[in-house]
């Protein structure tokens, strides 16, 4: 079957460490239409420490989902590209799509 690509949109996030396991996960930026808290989906490869340094920022495209009456995550494809935003872009990226949290 064919990805929906009209559920996908633009969703700035960022590398941190979870305070409940102490391990690194990916997290919505504050000030969008997403909370902090909520889980994403994605490529192990934005967790890396090797490659991305804790805190970076990224640009995915992101649907959100519930596996079956579950609790609502964000799932990023692995096969979409991921852009590395700077502090400008991130700013900027916000201004444009301001919004109430979900």
């Amino acid at each position: 079957m064919a990805r929906d690509t009209w559920a996908y949109r633009d969703v700035a996030v960022e590398s941190a460490i979870d305070p409940r396991t102490g391990r690194v996960c990916i997290r919505p930026v504050s000030g969008q239409a997403y909370a902090t808290s909520l889980r994403i989906q994605c490529s192990r490869a934005l967790g890396d420490l090797e490659r991305y340094p804790l805190g970076t920022r990224f640009l995915v495209s992101a649907k959100l989902t519930d596996r079956q009456g579950g609790e609502p995550f964000l799932y990023v494809w692995h096969g979409d590209p991921v852009v590395v935003l700077s502090a400008a872009a991130l700013k900027r990226f916000l201004a444009e799509r301001k919004r109430l949290r979900i």
